[in-house]
């Protein structure tokens, strides 16, 4: 992770849904399906940024599905202010949040929380953002638990869980991306058309890291393309719930 996972605009705006518990993590529900859910494996900024939640929204009417945001940073959160105040971002220590939230501590809870979502609903699906993006990778590789996964501009992805993946799998790539380098999308489009799983490859010009869930909304390019990104995920997810 780094300063592009810290930045960005908060858009405002007011939830629809409510606060509960999921595997006995709280979490933000919305939507009324009981065919489908989706389960958002957040950024940096957590359960609570409205973004996200405003985000779910959209999702739980456009895909038709019941969505959930869960706590995966265990009650810790990262204030919104931090996005644009320089004295925040550089006193945070990046390496201490990946000690308490890495891959390792937060798996299980991950897992979990898809567990009891695949025993409530018929399909699941998984969106990841940033800190999100590894996480949905690994419930798409052949868990079971998860029948579709997006992710845009995603961190901490390695090339073993692109390999492992398993079920239909869109990416939400922007131009310019400090966590989602060049290598990695290269290969990306390497390796996944050759998994026989359906495969979206989406590009976002003139755009970097954090775009699709805290784009500047007063920027034409930025507001045009994290609009797409929010379709396109709505789309992908409405395909393959619904079948």
């Amino acid at each position: 992770m780094s300063d592009c996972c810290k930045s960005g605009f908060a858009w405002g705006g007011k939830p629809e849904g409510s606060e509960t518990k999921i595997a006995g993590i709280n979490s933000y529900v919305t939507g009324t399906s009981k065919k489908a859910a989706i389960l958002i494996v957040h950024d940096i900024f957590g359960w609570t940024f409205t973004n996200t939640r405003v985000i779910a929204d959209h999702f739980a009417k456009e895909a038709d599905a019941t969505v959930y945001l869960a706590d995966f940073f265990g009650g810790e959160v990262i204030t919104v202010d931090m996005m644009t105040n320089p004295k925040k971002q550089a006193a945070f220590d990046v390496a201490a949040f990946l000690q308490r939230n890495g891959k390792e501590p937060r798996w299980p809870e991950i897992k979990g929380v898809a567990e009891a979502l695949k025993k409530e609903y018929p399909k699941v699906g998984a969106m990841g953002y940033c800190y999100g993006g590894w996480a949905v990778f690994r419930l798409g590789a052949g868990t079971g638990l998860v029948d579709v996964i997006s992710t845009a501009h995603p961190s901490m992805l390695e090339k073993s869980e692109i390999d492992a993946v398993k079920v239909p799998v869109q990416i939400l790539a922007p131009e310019n991306d400090e966590r989602y380098l060049p290598e990695l999308k290269e290969y990306s489009n390497k390796v996944i058309p050759t998994l026989g799983v359906p495969y979206e490859y989406v590009y976002f010009p003139g755009v970097n890291h954090g775009f699709a869930i805290r784009g500047d909304q007063s920027n034409k390019l930025q507001k045009e393309s994290l609009e797409r990104a929010k379709n396109s995920a709505s789309k992908f997810f409405a395909q393959f719930l619904h079948d």
